[in-house]
């Protein structure tokens, strides 16, 4: 394990597999990175074709119940917050799916009060009528909760770790249901057993050393394609953003580390999407359509309301998890607070004439439930 300090695998649930071995060695190895580029373009294109799968993140409600230090929704944090009501959700699905996105991805903070089950199954229901391919990214839920959304439409389920080192995790989540690591941990098998047929992990580039996440990462995507062989497994690492609440990113990974970590879970898991969003900037991300990347978003806007402006007129603060009125000066312009800074704000038909310009094809659609039905 040249480079990687102390056991990225202790305390974890993993078993230290092949797939595991073979990461390492293309990490942390000797083979030079344009060799292992080439690698993860020619298994790119042998899994892939020359394809790349766009789409659109929604962001439901930025309320949320736990302190995560480096989280632009924390609770401590004093900002703009709102929780869409279904139909505003509802207008937000119908610009997206009308700018021609058709895979959706609903996100939230963690508030069970003001984000419950039963108000993600109806947001679900009412976005399938929109996109064939609808995912959630919410509060890790228990089994019979993910039966009830999957049983509403929904078929991908995005759950990160932020972070597989448990000294750091502890660190950075100071309160709230989120301070529990192994009932996240169990979230993707969870999901898996309730039906999900495309299974997201990751982790947060910035938290924790990143050769022990990355590492820890691989045997994560390992064990689950062993245990939950039926679904799609796909992954992500992407590198922190400045958020509000002022967190800097602990440790840094450059541009040519990152990449080669593309490349090499791309050789490892040549048949696992990989996810590159908005955070990275455009150079970097034009740079990796090639080499392993097989999923991409676009136009992103990490704040409820963000892509038509609806529940403006409901948002108030929060100072140190209580509600709080905007003052009458606020309101002028006022939206709710994103999550994180976007580096790449090109619009989906910008990214789709990059992707033509350097001969790949967008795909907008690549499920649909007739399917499964």
């Amino acid at each position: 394990m040249s480079g990687v300090p102390g056991d990225p695998l202790e305390g974890l649930p993993f078993a230290r597999s092949r797939a595991v071995e073979r990461f390492e060695e293309l990490m942390f190895g000797a083979i030079r990175l344009e060799e292992l580029a080439e690698q993860a373009r020619k298994e790119t294109r042998k899994n892939f074709g020359r394809t790349m799968r766009l789409f659109a993140p929604l962001y439901l409600s930025n309320e949320c119940l736990n302190s995560c230090t480096y989280c632009g929704f924390s609770k401590e944090n004093p900002i703009r917050r709102v929780t869409l009501t279904p139909e505003e959700v509802e207008v937000e699905a119908k610009h997206l799916s009308g700018v021609g996105f058709r895979n959706l991805l609903l996100v939230s903070g963690e508030h069970p009060r003001e984000v419950p089950v039963s108000y993600l199954v109806e947001t679900v229901r009412r976005t399938v009528d929109f996109f064939p391919s609808v995912a959630i990214e919410v509060a890790p839920l228990k089994s019979e909760e993910y039966r009830k959304i999957v049983g509403a439409g929904a078929e991908g389920l995005v759950l990160y770790q932020e972070s597989y080192d448990r000294a750091a995790y502890a660190e950075m989540h100071v309160s709230g249901p989120k301070r529990n690591f192994d009932e996240r941990l169990g979230g993707p098998e969870r999901g898996y057993e309730a039906g999900f047929r495309r299974i997201g992990l990751g982790v947060l580039v910035g938290l924790a050393d990143w050769r022990r996440e990355l590492v820890a990462l691989a045997a994560h995507v390992s064990h689950l394609m062993k245990v939950g062989w039926r679904a799609q497994v796909t992954l992500a690492l992407p590198r922190l953003r400045p958020a509000a609440g002022g967190f800097q990113p602990r440790v840094a990974m450059s541009d040519r580390d990152f990449v080669r970590a593309i490349c090499a879970f791309r050789v490892t898991f040549p048949q696992a999407g990989i996810v590159l969003s908005t955070r990275e900037p455009a150079k970097l991300r034009d740079g990796l359509m090639e080499l392993g990347v097989t999923m991409m978003s676009a136009g992103s806007e990490t704040e409820p309301g963000g892509y038509t402006g609806v529940g403006k007129g409901r948002l108030h603060r929060t100072v140190r998890g209580r509600e709080v009125a905007l003052e009458a000066s606020e309101w002028e312009g006022a939206e709710a607070t994103e999550q994180f800074e976007v580096s790449d704000g090109r619009s989906a038909e910008e990214l789709s004439l990059v992707l033509r310009q350097r001969g790949l094809d967008p795909v907008w659609k690549d499920w649909d439930r007739a399917l499964a039905e």
